[in-house]
């Protein structure tokens, strides 16, 4: 995140970015390039500039409150209370920025419409003073009006010294509960266990080190700091055989984990994760050899999440250790390692 100065004083000072504007002003639609800060507020600017242009226009909301909507080559403007400020953009997919606002700054935000066939998606990044002002001088006003031909505008157009108040946006106090969200993963992959042969008992026994089936279901809070924590229920079964006879049956293993993760968004789309969970896992012999056994479980995570609005692709790594014990004292060792990908629905 970068931090952004625009020269102003705690009183409010000019802001001058760009030359005259050509639309009459009224009141609070006015070009707000020449404007002068409220004190003790800072400035957002989003601009929608996109390599591909898109027709459709964005609204933009900051701090639950509506800013307008941006059309390509198009910017607008807002004053905000210093301390956390969040926008989202877009219409049925979303995509939101988060950063901490100090009085007197400015911060530039570009926003650009991507890939969509029937639903146009954004997305925003914070970018720097001097890619801002290029940026802007080169875009109109969203609530400036198309510019007359200057025979009609006459002696009526307006002087390019006008200063103009840029209208506060008010922060709504319930705003930063938007920073979290509710995720919900279904996934299935492939899992080894760690150690295949082991005794059961006094038996020494084989599993089939390939588990299939192997699902899960996560359910998680995600912070809008990046930090998440949530429940797991985890699930997979290998075929067994006892050594040097032909008893053969199945295990079956059901875990539930605690886990806590770090999603690091390295853009818009892209989050990398780590995690760490711990919980309880069971599991039971069925076939020519039956039993039932419970024990600690643990496990680490690392992977990947690709979201598209409230859509997501997760795709980890997992690390998990378990030695389950029955009643006469028996354990087996049920960890093991295993790519895992899922489907997340975030809300």
């Amino acid at each position: 995140m970068n931090r952004l100065r625009a020269g102003m004083s705690a009183g409010g000072v000019l802001l001058a970015l760009c030359g005259p504007f050509s639309a009459p002003p009224a009141h609070a639609q006015e070009d707000p390039r020449r404007a002068i800060l409220p004190p003790g507020k800072a400035l957002v600017i989003v601009f929608r500039s996109d390599r591909e242009p898109r027709a459709a226009l964005v609204p933009v909301v900051v701090n639950a409150q509506p800013a307008g909507d941006l059309a390509d080559g198009t910017f607008l403007a807002a004053a905000v209370d210093p301390g956390r400020t969040f926008l989202r953009a877009g219409d049925r997919v979303l995509t939101s920025l988060r950063f901490e606002a100090a009085a007197g700054q400015s911060y530039f935000v570009h926003l650009e419409a991507v890939h969509g066939i029937t639903v146009v998606q954004a997305e925003m990044r914070l970018v720097s003073d001097a890619e801002g002002r290029s940026l802007l001088a080169q875009s109109r006003w969203a609530g400036a009006a198309p510019a007359a031909p200057a025979a009609a505008r006459g002696a009526s157009q307006p002087s390019a010294t006008r200063p103009v108040v840029v209208v506060p946006q008010a922060r709504a106090p319930a705003e930063p509960d938007r920073g979290s969200e509710i995720a919900l993963i279904a996934k299935g992959g492939r899992f080894k266990l760690a150690e295949p042969q082991q005794l059961l008992g006094v038996f020494p026994s084989t599993f089939e080190a390939a588990s299939k089936p192997v699902y899960g279901f996560e359910i998680e809070w995600r912070g809008s700091s990046g930090f998440a924590a949530g429940g797991e229920l985890f699930y997979y079964r290998n075929k067994l055989s006892l050594d040097g006879t032909p008893l053969t049956g199945q295990q079956e293993v059901g875990a539930f984990l605690v886990n806590a993760k770090y999603y690091l968004r390295a853009a818009s789309w892209l989050y990398p994760y780590l995690g760490v969970g711990a919980g309880y896992a069971a599991g039971r012999l069925t076939g020519d050899i039956t039993g039932k056994a419970a024990g600690p479980a643990y496990q680490g995570v690392a992977g990947i999440e690709l979201r598209f609005g409230h859509v997501g692709l997760n795709v980890q790594y997992k690390s998990y250790s378990s030695t389950i014990q029955d009643a006469s004292g028996g354990k087996v060792k049920v960890g093991g390692k295993g790519a895992i990908g899922g489907l997340s629905i975030i809300f």
